[in-house]
């Protein structure tokens, strides 16, 4: 039970804590978070004011009073005390042709109930006063809430031609059935006595939430042991749902398979297999919720990956690349040694959370799923202290750090999104196995991916050895992808490699003192490649390289495949030499000394397929020459000298 241990103590060192901005957002015992899409003012007797829908601008999360059983509820009849869908609060709901049973019998007997009580509250008993009436729908009809279709409640089908759709449908989504139906329209009430006073909203009131309490206290409980506490308390019957939407069915704890499949034989009742005081178990989930509703939370469909500090501390993601963990940067600001350059901002921002995050700090790593709508497991679950966390979240950044290019930004257009780091996880697996992991088709994949990846950052396990040669096998086929998609694919394969193969202490920069096989034929590739642009920029021609096109081809067969690629360069060595001869010296330079003095004997004609580190000596030589210039006869760092070189074309792709 460490999992709800672990929650409950966070709700008990967040709630109402002054210092987390959205600690306000844990629900107090007996409530949950539901989405409201009317708001009914009343007055305090219990007569109709106004009625309004509740559009996103107006907070649709109402903190609503619940019951054990209507907090769990996925189906049945299990009405909640104040506010709930017009299936319940609504007496004339038949009367317009609802499709959906009527719960108003056991909804106003539970409300009567508590307005009757010694712990009832003015709010309640004027909800009460109103709901009994039986006009709840057809004051709505009359202020033009909600849409009918001849003279009954409309139902709205995926499959309709609808033209426009009425506000009210606008705010449901559909169900199981393909159809969206006004018996789940949920009502939230303000009740304003006297009828000027400007408060009056019930999800607000400390008093009423109080009352509620006092009340729940006083029904029927049960009593039992409590795996979490340990002791003999009021036990739960049910547990919340809800935890990643308000419109999430699934529960991590159930038991209501009253044939006895559930226990698989081990138990005759579930309260054998476990039992939770209501309080911890309502604190952990409302904890849980919370969590997930933050933006530390990694979310894919029904996936869900949380990561937090029991004392309620910011951390680091997970699963986030560099550039959301160290900050937005500009790659171009980088000259010489850009891993360690990277390596400072890094340590300073880990450094910045150790400030609040000591040693003996517990964090969590929690990962979510459901195969199907009523049930969720936890697919992933680890406890580490604060430093052993951090510690790890640094060494995964810096050992596979890597110059990224993902393209354009979404949110600037103008604006590529360039990095030095690692890549996050959902990159990662969309870099190995691109198209069959996009799409509503492709999400199982990729969450199934995500979840093998997030122990290689957690746990500092090897990652699989499947996806990095994926991640390689993609990169080296330029011509099947757009040029965006490519240089994004490039930099994570060259992350991957480079972090399982960290031992080899691999450079960011160009590693001139490297004379590997695979990292100069790299280079080779790379100077090709880039004489071949340039010469395509001063024509003014845009089409793919020899390069690019024989790159997949170049990666099992080199040498032969060198030769080609060397045989086709001739007219464009002899375009860039009569217009910029002192650039071409430039390039046949690096050509004579890869080729001539860097190969070990033998390698050069060595026709092996190349490992993934071609890609390091490709990638690094490539960028080397994009941050270079040729000036009197020399190369120098254009980051470095600010004057005109030989006004060579751009060969920025």
């Amino acid at each position: 039970m460490g999992w709800i241990q672990e929650l409950y103590a966070t709700y008990e060192k967040c709630q109402g804590n002054e210092n987390i901005e959205d600690s306000d957002e844990l629900c107090p015992v007996g409530y949950s978070i539901q989405n409201a899409h009317i708001e009914i003012t009343i007055g305090g007797k219990g007569n109709f004011i106004n009625a309004r829908l509740v559009q996103k601008a107006d907070k649709p999360k109402t903190l609503i009073p619940v019951t054990e059983s209507s907090s769990g509820r996925t189906s049945g009849e299990d009405p909640h005390p104040l506010c709930d869908s017009l299936q319940y609060c609504a007496q004339d709901y038949p009367e317009y042709g609802g499709i959906r049973s009527s719960y108003f019998n056991s909804y106003i007997e539970q409300l009567r109930k508590w307005a009757e009580s010694e712990y009832s509250h003015p709010k309640v008993k004027a909800v009460y006063q109103y709901v009994k009436k039986g006009v709840v729908i057809k004051d709505l009809i009359e202020r033009k809430l909600l849409a009918l279709e001849n003279e009954k409640l409309m139902i709205a089908r995926k499959d309709d031609n609808t033209a426009t759709e009425p506000p009210i449908m606008k705010l449901l989504t559909y169900d199981d059935k393909g159809q969206k139906d006004q018996g789940k329209v949920f009502i939230r009430w303000v009740v304003k006595s006297p009828v000027n006073n400007p408060g009056g909203e019930t999800w607000t009131d400390p008093s009423l939430f109080e009352a509620w309490q006092k009340y729940l206290d006083s029904l029927d409980s049960k009593q039992g042991f409590c795996y979490a506490s340990g002791t003999i308390t009021t036990v739960a019957k049910n547990h919340p749902k809800k935890l990643r939407s308000g419109k999430d069915g699934a529960k991590i704890i159930s038991s209501n398979d009253t044939n006895g499949y559930t226990y698989l034989g081990r138990f005759t009742t579930a309260d054998q297999a476990i039992g939770l005081s209501s309080e911890i178990t309502q604190k952990a989930h409302s904890a849980l919720r919370w969590l997930i509703g933050r933006k530390q939370a990694y979310r894919s469909d029904d996936q869900v990956f949380v990561a937090w500090d029991t004392s309620g501390n910011e951390i680091p993601s997970p699963y986030a690349d560099s550039r959301e963990i160290v900050g937005d940067e500009d790659i171009k600001e980088y000259s010489g040694d850009v891993g360690q350059a990277f390596a400072i901002r890094l340590k300073n921002k880990i450094q910045g959370y150790q400030g609040n995050i000591k040693q003996a700090n517990k964090i969590v790593v929690m990962g979510l799923d459901s195969a199907v709508p009523g049930r969720m497991a936890i697919t992933f679950y680890r406890e580490l202290r604060g430093s052993e966390f951090l510690a790890r979240i640094e060494r995964w950044h810096t050992r596979f750090s890597w110059p990224q290019c993902y393209g354009k930004d979404p949110k600037d257009p103008k604006k590529n999104i360039q990095f030095i780091g690692a890549p996050a996880p959902r990159d990662i697996a969309w870099a190995a196995f691109g198209k069959h992991v996009e799409g509503k088709n492709g999400r199982k994949f990729m969450n199934a991916t995500v979840e093998r990846i997030l122990p290689c950052i957690v746990d500092e396990t090897i990652i699989p050895m499947d996806i990095v040669r994926a991640a390689i096998n993609k990169s080296c086929n330029r011509i099947g992808h757009k040029f965006w998609e490519w240089e994004k694919c490039l930099g994570i394969a060259c992350a991957l490699y480079k972090g399982t193969h960290f031992e080899e202490g691999y450079s960011m920069s160009l590693d001139e003192e490297r004379i590997t096989r695979d990292y100069l034929y790299g280079r080779l590739l790379a100077v090709a490649d880039v004489i071949e642009s340039t010469a395509l920029a001063m024509a003014k021609e845009n089409r793919d390289t020899n390069a690019a096109r024989l790159m997949q081809r170049f990666s099992m067969r080199p040498y032969s495949t060198w030769k080609t690629i060397e045989e086709c360069l001739d007219p464009y060595i002899k375009r860039i030499r009569s217009s910029y001869p002192g650039l071409w010296e430039g390039y046949k330079e690096l050509l004579d000394y890869i080729e001539g003095v860097k190969f070990k004997p033998n390698d050069y004609t060595c026709n092996e397929s190349l490992a993934g580190e071609y890609l390091l000596g490709y990638h690094s030589q490539r960028w080397w020459l994009k941050t270079h210039k040729r000036q009197n006869g020399q190369w120098v760092d254009k980051s470095i000298d600010k004057s005109n070189g030989d006004n060579s074309p751009s060969i920025e792709n």
